[in-house]
C-alpha cells in the first residue's frame, strides 16, 4: 500500500514538472502565432500565457507591445535587448531578465506587432498588472480601464478586489468595478443593481459609464418595429421630418434614391440614340418639362431608375414605420439607466445651483472688500471719490513688492496685509488733507479732482512698475481648491477672501458699535453740527474716516492679486461695481454694503451663467437690472438716516 502511495505521487510531481513552462516555453509553442501576429492569431498566444500565469508575463507583454521584444534568426530563441551603438545588442532572457549573450543587429528580428494587435495585448496586459505587486503597474491597469473599458476586464478586476492591500487602489478598483458591471454584467439583476448605485453617484465617470447603454439608433423598416424600442417617430414630426424620415428609407434601400437634375441631364446624353432619347429629339429638350418627360420614359422602359414623385414620396412614408432602437437588448436595463440618469441630472442641477451660490458669494466678498471703504467715506463726509479703484492698487503692488523682499509667500501675505493698510490709509490722508477737504459739499468739483487723481496715480504706477501684469503669488496651501464631488469645488483663495471679508466686517461692526471713534464716526454721519456742538471735531473725524476707507481698500487690493491681475489699471475694474454695492446696498451703512455685495454677486454670476459665452453683455443687464432696482429703492436696501439721507 505503501508503495503504491508512492509510487502515485513520485508520478505526479513528475507530470507536474513536465508541464510546468517557462515564458520562452510558452512563446515557442505558438512561435508562428507569434512572429506573425494578427487579431485571429494573438488570443491564442495571450490564453496560454494567461493559463500559465508565468511572473514575467507582464514584462513580456509590455515589451511586446512597444517593439521590444527580439528573435534570434538562428534559433527562433525570443529576447530583450539592450544596446549602445544600435550594432552589438546584449540579449536578455525573457524569464530571468538576466543577460545571455551578445548578438549582432544582423542576426535578430525586432517584432513588430500592428496598432491592432497592440490594442489586443494592452488590454489583456491589464489582467496581469491588477495583481502586480507594483502599486503604480496597479495604477497604470486602472487607467488604462478608465481609458477604455471593456466586458473582457471585468471578471479580473472582481477577482483583485479582495486581495488588493492598497485602501486608496481597493476603492478605485470598486468604483471601477461599478461602473464596468452597470456596463458588461451578464447577470441582468446584479447589473441594474450597479445602475441604482451609480444614480447615487455625481461622477462624471458614472455619467459616462450610463450613457453607452441607453444609446440608440434611429431605424426604418416596413414591418412593425421589434425589440427594446425607445420611441416610435412619426415623419413630419418635431423629432423626425420628412427629409430625415426618407433618407433613412434610402440608405435601408426601402426607397428609390433621389434624382438630381444633373444625374437627370447626365442619364439623358447617356442614352442618346440618333438624335433622340426614348423616341424624343433632342432638340426638344429645351425645357424642364421636356427634360422630366424624356426622363421618365427611360424609366418606363427600365433604362434608368424612376424619379421620386411627391405622392410615390408620401406613400413610402406611410408605408414604413420609423423608430429610436436602444443598442441594449433589455428593457430592464434601459429603464433603470433612463431613471439613473434622470436622478443625477436632478442631483447634478441641484449641486450647479449650489456652485452658483458658492461663486455669488465668494464674488459678493470680493465686492464687499472693495466696496466697504468707499461705503464708510461716502456715507460719512459724502464724496464721490473716483480715485478709490486706485487704493486697491496700491495696495496690491504694495503687496508684490514685499514679495520682492520676503520670499516665503505666507510670511509676506502677513507682512504686506498691515503694510498695505497703512500705505493706502497715509495715502489717503494725504489725499483728504490736501485736496478733498477744500472742495466738501461741492461734488461735481469732487468727482472731477478725484478722477484726475485717479489718471495721474494710474501714471505713476506705470512709470514705476511698467504695463505688464505683475505677479502677486499666493502662499502654497492656498493652491488648489475645496472639492465637496464633481460638481461643486471652491478655490482656497476664494475663501480665504471670503474669511477676510468676515473678518473686516466684524471688525468694524465693532469699531463703530463699541469704540469712541465708532460712536464720533456714527455722530458724524447722522447730524455733523450737533456733532460739533457736543465737542466732537468733524473736520478730524473726516480724516480718520477718509484714511480708514483707503487702508480698508488697500488691504483689499491685496486679497485681489492674489487671484486676479496686478496692473494699473485693476482699480478701474472693480469701482464701478464698488459704486454700484454702495448705492444698492445704502449709502454708508456696513449691513447695506454687505447685503448689496450679496446682491451683485450672485446677480453676476447668475447672469454669466444664463449668458456665459458674453460677459460684457451679462455686466449689461445687471446694470440695467441695478437701474430698475433704484427707481424703486432710490436709497439702498438699507435707508440711511441723517445727514446723507437728507443729501
Amino acid at each position: 500500500m505503501t508503495f503504491r502511495l508512492l509510487l502515485i505521487l513520485i508520478v505526479s510531481l513528475f507530470t507536474t514538472f513536465a508541464n510546468a513552462q517557462d515564458l520562452q516555453s510558452v512563446l515557442q509553442d505558438n512561435r508562428d502565432a507569434v512572429e506573425k501576429a494578427s487579431r485571429k492569431t494573438i488570443d491564442a498566444v495571450l490564453e496560454a500565457l494567461a493559463e500559465q500565469n508565468l511572473p514575467g508575463t507582464p514584462v513580456l507583454l509590455e515589451q511586446w507591445r512597444e517593439k521590444e521584444l527580439w528573435q534570434r534568426k538562428e534559433d527562433g530563441l525570443f529576447f530583450y535587448t539592450e544596446t549602445d551603438d544600435k550594432k552589438t545588442y546584449r540579449l536578455i532572457d525573457i524569464t530571468s531578465g538576466d543577460p545571455v549573450g551578445e548578438a549582432d543587429k544582423k542576426a535578430l528580428k525586432q517584432l513588430k506587432p500592428n496598432s491592432g494587435v497592440r490594442s489586443v495585448i494592452a488590454s489583456a496586459l491589464v489582467q496581469f498588472q491588477l495583481i502586480d505587486p507594483d502599486p503604480s503597474r496597479r495604477n497604470a491597469a486602472l487607467r488604462s480601464i478608465e481609458r477604455d473599458p471593456d466586458a473582457s476586464q471585468l471578471a479580473p478586476l472582481k477577482a483583485s478586489i479582495d486581495a488588493e492591500e492598497n485602501a486608496a487602489i481597493k476603492t478605485r478598483k470598486i468604483e471601477l468595478e461599478r461602473l464596468l458591471t452597470a456596463r458588461f454584467e451578464e447577470d441582468l439583476t446584479l447589473r441594474i443593481a450597479a445602475i441604482e448605485e451609480l444614480a447615487q453617484s455625481l461622477s462624471v465617470e458614472a455619467r459616462a459609464a450610463l450613457t453607452p447603454i441607453i444609446a440608440t439608433k434611429r431605424i426604418a423598416t416596413a414591418t412593425p418595429p421589434q425589440g427594446n424600442i425607445a420611441r416610435e417617430l412619426r415623419p413630419g414630426s418635431a423629432k423626425l421630418t420628412e427629409d430625415d424620415a426618407y433618407d433613412l428609407l434610402i440608405a435601408a434601400d426601402l426607397a428609390p434614391a433621389y434624382v438630381t437634375r444633373a444625374a437627370r441631364d447626365a442619364a439623358l446624353k447617356a442614352n442618346i440614340t440618333n438624335g433622340q432619347v426614348a423616341g424624343i429629339a433632342v432638340y426638344t429638350l429645351n425645357s424642364e418639362a421636356a427634360r422630366d418627360r424624356a426622363y421618365a420614359s427611360l424609366a418606363l422602359s427600365g433604362a434608368v431608375p424612376p424619379r421620386v414623385t411627391e405622392e410615390g414620396r408620401a406613400a413610402a412614408l406611410d408605408d414604413h414605420f420609423f423608430y429610436d432602437i436602444y443598442a441594449e437588448p433589455s428593457a430592464d436595463v434601459t429603464d433603470a439607466a433612463e431613471a439613473a440618469i434622470t436622478a443625477i441630472k436632478t442631483r447634478v442641477g441641484l449641486n450647479k445651483t449650489f456652485d452658483l451660490a458658492l461663486d455669488g458669494l465668494s464674488l459678493a466678498s470680493i465686492y464687499f472688500l472693495a466696496a466697504i471703504g468707499l461705503a464708510i467715506t461716502f456715507g460719512v463726509m459724502g464724496v464721490i471719490n473716483m480715485a478709490h479703484g486706485e487704493f486697491i492698487m496700491m495696495g496690491a503692488y504694495t503687496g508684490y513688492i514685499v514679495q520682492q523682499f520676503i520670499p516665503n509667500y505666507t510670511v509676506s501675505i502677513l507682512v504686506a496685509l498691515p503694510l498695505a493698510f497703512a500705505v493706502t490709509f497715509a495715502a489717503g490722508v494725504l489725499m483728504e488733507r490736501s485736496i478733498i477737504r477744500h472742495l466738501y459739499h461741492r461734488p461735481l468739483e469732487t468727482l472731477l479732482a478725484t478722477f484726475g487723481i485717479s489718471i495721474a496715480l494710474q501714471q505713476l504706477a506705470k512709470n514705476i512698475f511698467g504695463t505688464q501684469a505683475r505677479p502677486l503669488t499666493s502662499p502654497a496651501w492656498l493652491d488648489g481648491a475645496w472639492v465637496l464631488n464633481d460638481v461643486v469645488s471652491i478655490s482656497y483663495i476664494r475663501i480665504a477672501i471670503f474669511v477676510l471679508g468676515l473678518i473686516f466686517f466684524t471688525l468694524l461692526l465693532f469699531i463703530l458699535k463699541r469704540t469712541r471713534l465708532g460712536l464720533e464716526v456714527r455722530a458724524v454721519t447722522q447730524n455733523p453740527r450737533m456733532a460739533a456742538s457736543m465737542g466732537i471735531n468733524p473736520d478730524r473725524i473726516n480724516m480718520l474716516t477718509f484714511g480708514l476707507g483707503s487702508g480698508i481698500a488697500g488691504i483689499a487690493g491685496v486679497a485681489i492679486g492674489l487671484y486676479a491681475k496686478v496692473t494699473s489699471e485693476m482699480g478701474a475694474d472693480y469701482i464701478v461695481q464698488s459704486f454700484m454695492t454702495v448705492v444698492v446696498g445704502g449709502v454708508g451703512n456696513i449691513w447695506g454694503t454687505l447685503l448689496g455685495a450679496a446682491m451683485i454677486g450672485n446677480l453676476q454670476k447668475g447672469i454669466e451663467f444664463l449668458n456665459p459665452s458674453n460677459t460684457l453683455a451679462a455686466q449689461t443687464y445687471m446694470i440695467i437690472f441695478i437701474i430698475i432696482f433704484i427707481q424703486f429703492r432710490p436709497k439702498g436696501i438699507i435707508a440711511l438716516k441723517g445727514r446723507a439721507a437728507g443729501d
